[in-house]
């Protein structure tokens, strides 16, 4: 089996997939459009309360270094009066600390959720305020505690006598980041909430606005659906004609030059197909407007033996070409829809096989049940098809042009229609080959 792009090929869109499409894509755009945004406002507040928040302790820390040389006074007096437990005063005489300005009596802290701690040069704790309180000896830099959601920052605190800097002591300050925590949760929890919102406002807006931009294509859609059915319908009466004038001078052989006989014959051929063409033509249109599925009553169809009584009509088909036939039927299947369609699907298919199997070929028809449906494959042993064309197989007018080559016959559109057949009775049509080899349609139908 052999198929190929025709430069006219056809291909016919459901409008409401068409439509579910575009809004999925439209979505899909807005979305990541308002998820990029939300995520660069989140790091941004995120990056900017911690700014704040590290700005503070900082802050902080540079404050309580101007109480240093008051609380290592005090802390060396309660050492000489021995006592090493001792607390904070915070009415320390004011003195010029290390750097000449006048220090700060330590006062409470204004956060209950934060901590200072004064270290002399050698690391040892010469004093403390707040609820935060660590034993752990002095790192210059950023600390971050996990079990307590504790961030802590030390600072170097140097003199420069005679221009030298010389080490101090050290000052650590910690706060508490769970109120941080917190706050950024809500704010995630109110990114979440208003993302959401404008999601389904975008949503909303994009239905109306795929509907809204696909009434000219849809109206542009069934102008043409409406133009092939009526150029179909009026083929069919010079055809009709045409027909029957050239039976009547196949009928009447002896008044016709035998050199023109050929051309009558030719005639003849070309009207039946350009009949059948006009036929399947008009099936198209109307299956698009869903006029058949509307009018005709579904039923339950015995599919096994709709297929035994089809292998029986196509066995002069398949003698004709010396193929071997085969079924392998499975006994009361059924399947609900319309008897003519369902027959027509599979007429289709077979007739497509025998068409590019050549003369001592196999053609093989095999049913199995899959969950709640049944599974029916044909396969034989054509030319095959490549990877490559697959996906164009079920266009409209599409065939290849190395079959064209080969057989001649044939409108282009079997397998269009049959995978609409399927798809209006909630099936669908799927296609393995190999080149060479041959190929495989299978067809799957709901079971009752």
């Amino acid at each position: 089996m052999a198929w190929g792009i025709d430069l006219n090929k056809t291909k016919y869109a459901q409008p409401h997939r068409l439509r579910w499409q575009l809004l999925l894509y439209y979505l899909a755009v807005m979305l990541a459009i308002l998820g990029g945004s939300i995520i660069a406002v989140y790091e941004f507040t995120y990056h900017s309360l911690y700014a704040q928040f590290e700005h503070r302790l900082e802050v902080l820390a540079q404050a309580a270094s101007h109480s240093l040389l008051s609380i290592k006074v005090q802390y060396l007096q309660a050492q000489e009066n021995g006592n090493p437990n001792h607390t904070l005063d915070p009415d320390v005489p004011r003195r010029l600390d290390y750097d000449q300005d006048l220090d700060i009596p330590w006062r409470k802290l204004r956060e209950p959720n934060q901590g200072v701690e004064w270290f002399n040069a050698q690391g040892q704790l010469v004093g403390n305020a707040g609820t935060l309180l660590w034993d752990l000896p002095p790192v210059p830099g950023w600390q971050t505690l996990e079990p307590g959601n504790i961030r802590l920052v030390t600072l170097s605190v140097y003199s420069y006598p005679q221009g030298k800097p010389q080490l101090e002591g050290y000052i650590r300050t910690s706060e508490d980041i769970t109120e941080v925590e917190d706050l950024l949760v809500r704010f995630r929890w109110g990114l979440l909430f208003g993302g959401s919102v404008i999601l389904a406002v975008t949503g909303l807006g994009g239905i109306w606005l795929t509907r809204q931009s696909l009434k000219p294509i849809e109206r542009s859609l069934q102008q043409l659906k409406q133009f092939t059915a009526d150029a179909s319908h009026e083929l069919r009466s010079p055809l009709a004609a045409i027909k029957t004038s050239a039976e009547v001078m196949q009928y009447y052989p002896e008044r016709i030059h035998p050199l023109e006989m050929k051309k009558v014959v030719g005639i003849a051929n070309a009207t039946k197909q350009m009949t059948r063409l006009v036929d399947d033509l008009m099936l198209l249109a109307r299956m698009d407007a869903d006029v058949i599925t509307q009018t005709q009553e579904w039923t339950v169809i015995r599919l096994d033996l709709l297929l035994r009584d089809l292998s029986s009509s196509l066995e002069d088909q398949a003698q004709a070409k010396n193929i071997d036939l085969e079924f392998e039927l499975l006994p009361n299947v059924e399947v609900r829809g319309i008897s003519e369609q369902i027959n027509r699907l599979f007429t289709n298919l077979l007739e497509n096989s025998l068409h590019y199997t050549c003369e001592g070929g196999k053609v093989i028809l095999s049913m199995k049940k899959i969950d709640h449906a049944v599974a029916i494959a044909i396969t034989d042993t054509g030319i095959g098809i490549a990877p490559e064309d697959l996906k164009f197989v079920f266009d409209r007018f599409w065939r290849a042009d190395r079959a064209r080559s080969r057989r001649v016959g044939g409108t282009g559109l079997g397998l269009a229609i049959a995978q609409t057949i399927a798809q209006q009775h909630r099936g669908e049509i799927t296609v393995s080959s190999q080149l060479g080899v041959g190929s495989c349609f299978q067809v799957r139908l709901p079971i009752v």
